[in-house]
């Protein structure tokens, strides 16, 4: 309640804009969150003079190095989306784990360690400053969902994310003429609770509304785009959105980076609906991009994000099939 301990009436308002904007889209833009700039900016530098070297010095930290981590560098062309190679180039990162960490000793899929490149030596620091500042705000987040829900602030932490599965994503979207009908990447949902999306203020992503228009979203400087994945979806049965959107980059000269932080369940964490007092309001019915249905499967959150991870790269897909019993 507003004035109690738990919870300032600045946070009841905050949750009710977040509650309003998860219903009606599943997509919002945030300012105000309290990150330094100098961090993106240090990173889009190191981000940019990554991708200008060579594919060959690229390749030294390729995804296949990786393995069942599922970290590095992929090349254009190098993901799938609806079974269509995407226009971009990009680096994964997770939660750096070292090798006896019980998880990466036991085969665990896209648990273990990062890779790095060696130059340039600013991109590591840059990308392990910016995961802590978005594990934070992804913390911050889902605190005020749960307020906008009317569920206990620390609702979330307590249930779902004391321990987030938390994935990051550099994108480098190279500019494509206007009239080119391919997509950096094509229509598709997020898989887990929360993206939050910095960019490098070059417009290019659209969200797909309830009735099937395409919206452009803005790329207002300072803010960042927070947009909800199929397990907010799921457990709130429809009544938020987790929002079909695609990305083009069809004009200038100049690449588009972006730069998507996943802050989602547990690994292991079941996906249960939410207490039945935060199921109000119309649900939603959306047809799909991929004629799935989340709210017909169950089952844990890693199940969830390994079969979906194991189609965007299928090149990989051995890295991530549970490891055979040993003879």
């Amino acid at each position: 309640r507003a004035g109690t301990p738990e919870v300032t009436a600045a946070e009841i308002d905050a949750g009710a804009a977040i509650d309003r904007a998860c219903r009606d889209l599943g997509f919002f833009l945030i300012s105000g969150h309290g990150v330094d700039p100098a961090l993106l900016a240090t990173l889009d530098d190191a981000a940019r003079e990554f991708f200008a070297r060579p594919d060959r010095e690229k390749a030294a930290i390729a995804m296949a190095l990786g393995g069942r981590a599922w970290r590095g560098w992929f090349p254009e062309g190098g993901e799938l989306t609806a079974g269509r190679p995407d226009r971009k180039e990009g680096l994964y990162f997770g939660a750096g784990l070292p090798a006896d960490d019980p998880r990466v000793a036991s085969g665990t899929p896209l648990h273990g360690p990062n890779l790095f490149p060696a130059e340039p030596e600013a991109l590591a620091p840059a990308v392990l400053a910016w995961m802590d500042a978005m594990t934070a705000l992804g913390h911050a987040l889902v605190r005020g969902v749960a307020i906008g829900l009317g569920l206990p602030p620390g609702w979330f932490d307590a249930h779902l994310t004391a321990d987030p599965t938390v994935l990051f994503r550099i994108f480098r979207y190279p500019p494509h003429p206007a009239a080119d009908e391919g997509w950096g990447v094509a229509e598709h949902t997020d898989y887990g609770l929360l993206t939050v999306l910095a960019h490098d203020g070059t417009p290019g992503l659209q969200v797909r509304s309830s009735t099937g228009t395409w919206i452009d979203v803005p790329a207002v400087d300072g803010t960042f785009v927070v947009n909800l994945g199929d397990m907010l979806e799921r457990m709130t049965g429809g009544r938020y959105l987790s929002t079909p959107h695609r990305v083009r980059h069809g004009g200038g000269t100049r690449d588009r980076l972006s730069f998507p932080f996943f802050f989602d369940p547990g690994w292991d964490a079941e996906i249960l609906p939410v207490p039945d007092a935060a199921l109000t309001g119309p649900v939603r019915e959306v047809d799909r991009w991929d004629d799935a249905s989340v709210h017909t499967w169950s089952g844990t959150y890693g199940d969830y994000l390994t079969a979906k991870g194991a189609k965007v790269c299928p090149a990989l897909t051995d890295h991530l099939a549970p490891e055979p019993p040993p003879a």
